[in-house]
C-alpha cells in the first residue's frame, strides 16, 4: 500500500537527496506533553512521530525525529518501495519572497534559476570566495515565493547571508521552519507542518532514508563533506551546478577547475567489512599502507549490500587499492567511476595531448 497523500493541506514537491543519521543511535523513547512539546538543546521541536510505539530518537546533526521504529532493515525496504514515509521534519525551511527573488538568487547561487518555472524542483550551492561549499539548497518556486530546505542547524547561517546581501532589491527572507516540514517517501517534498500530527500511516526512520542515500552516492553537506569540498569533489556539478551561467561567489573556481585540471578528492562508496561489528565513524581516516588518503562521511548497514560508507578520498588512489576506513578493512565500489563532468577546454587538450603523444 503507497503512502497516503489525500489528507496533505499543501504538498510542494522538491527532489532532494535523503537525509538522516548515518548510525541512528537513538537515547530511548520520547516523552513529555504532546500539547507542548519540550525544546532540544539545538532549538528543534521533537516531531510528534517519536510518540509512535517504538520510535528512537536520532542523533545528531538529526536530533528531533526517529531514527527508528524498530525494525530498519524493513524500513529500508518500505521506504525503497514507496510504502513508508520519512520525517526529516529537523531540517530547516526557509521562504524568498518579492518581484525579485529569482533574479537576485540567480545572482548568489550555483545554479541557473532566473527563470525557473514554478513547481520545478532543483538544487542549488551557496559557496565561498575560494569556492568552497558552505550551503546546500533544495529548492522549488511556487509562483509567489521560493521554499527551500536545509541541513539542520544551517538555517540561520543561510538566513543571514542572504539579507546581508539584500541591498535594495524587493526580496523578503524568512525561517518558516514552524510552518513547514520535510517528509519523503522516498522522493522529499514540503507539507504543512500540522500534517504530522495527523498522519497515521506506515513510517520509516531516517536509518532507513541515509542507508538509501548512501547506496546510491549522494553526499549530505557536513556528513561527506568538510570546509574544504568544492563541487567537482562530490558530484554536485552534475545536481546543484549550472555551468554556463554567469557570475557568482566562487565562479572563479568553478570554471577553474572544470576548464584547466581535476579536483584534488573525489567521492566514493566504500565497501565495509562485514566481519566487524563496528562502522567507521564521520570524519575517521581512510588509510592506504598506513597513509591518510582521506575521510569517512557517512557509513550505514544497508539492507541488500550491507555495511556501506561514502568517503572522500585523493584522486591519485587505485580503484583496486586495500584500504582501511577507521577500524575497518574497506574496498571501493568498482562503480564509484569519475562521471565528473567534461568541459570542451579540457576535451579539446586532452586530444591534443593524444595527438603530440603518436607523433
Amino acid at each position: 500500500t503507497r503512502v497516503p497523500r489525500s489528507r496533505l493541506a499543501r504538498s510542494t514537491s522538491l527532489t532532494t537527496a535523503a537525509p538522516p543519521d548515518s548510525l541512528g543511535r537513538g537515547r530511548g523513547a520520547s516523552g513529555g506533553n504532546p500539547r507542548h512539546p519540550p525544546r532540544l538543546r539545538n532549538g528543534v521541536t521533537p516531531s510528534p512521530l517519536l510518540s509512535r510505539p517504538g520510535a528512537v530518537p536520532a542523533d545528531a546533526p538529526d536530533e528531533g525525529v526517529a531514527a527508528h521504529y524498530g525494525d530498519p532493515y524493513a524500513e529500508q525496504r518500505r521506504l525503497a518501495a514507496g510504502e513508508a514515509l520519512v520525517d526529516l521534519s529537523h531540517r530547516g525551511v526557509i521562504r524568498i519572497s518579492g518581484p525579485d527573488r529569482l533574479s537576485w538568487l540567480h545572482s548568489l547561487v550555483t545554479q541557473h534559476v532566473e527563470h525557473l518555472a514554478p513547481g520545478v524542483p532543483t538544487q542549488a550551492l551557496v559557496l565561498s570566495p575560494q569556492g568552497h561549499v558552505e550551503h546546500h539548497l533544495h529548492l522549488v518556486d511556487d509562483g509567489t515565493a521560493v521554499l527551500a530546505h536545509v541541513e539542520p542547524g544551517t538555517t540561520d547561517a543561510l538566513i543571514d547571508f542572504l539579507r546581508r546581501m539584500q541591498f535594495m532589491l524587493r526580496v523578503e527572507v524568512e525561517d518558516v521552519t514552524s510552518s513547514y516540514a520535510v517528509v519523503a517517501d522516498p522522493e522529499p517534498r514540503l507539507v504543512e507542518r500540522s500534517y504530522l500530527a495527523e498522519y497515521d500511516g506506515p513510517v520509516a526512520g531516517v536509518m532507513a532514508s541515509e542507508a538509501l542515500r548512501v547506496a546510491a552516492r549522494i553526499p549530505r553537506l557536513g556528513l561527506d563533506t568538510d570546509h574544504r569540498t568544492i563541487p567537482h569533489e562530490v558530484g554536485w556539478l552534475r545536481t546543484a551546478v549550472h555551468l554556463d551561467k554567469g557570475c557568482y561567489r566562487g565562479q572563479e573556481t568553478v570554471a577553474r577547475v572544470h576548464n584547466l585540471g581535476r579536483p584534488p578528492r573525489r567521492l566514493v562508496l566504500l565497501h565495509l567489512d562485514g566481519s566487524d561489528s563496528e562502522l567507521p565513524a564521520t570524519g575517521d581516516p581512510v588509510q592506504l599502507d598506513g597513509r591518510d588518503v582521506g575521510r569517512v562521511g557517512t557509513a550505514v548497514r544497508h539492507y541488500e549490500l550491507g555495511p556501506i560508507a561514502l568517503a572522500v578520498i585523493k584522486r591519485n588512489v587505485p580503484d583496486d587499492a586495500a584500504l582501511t576506513a577507521g577500524p575497518v578493512a574497506a574496498a571501493i565500489d568498482p562503480a564509484s567511476a569519475d562521471e565528473e563532468p567534461v568541459s570542451e577546454a579540457r576535451a579539446a587538450a586532452a586530444a591534443r595531448a593524444g595527438l603530440l603523444r603518436f607523433r
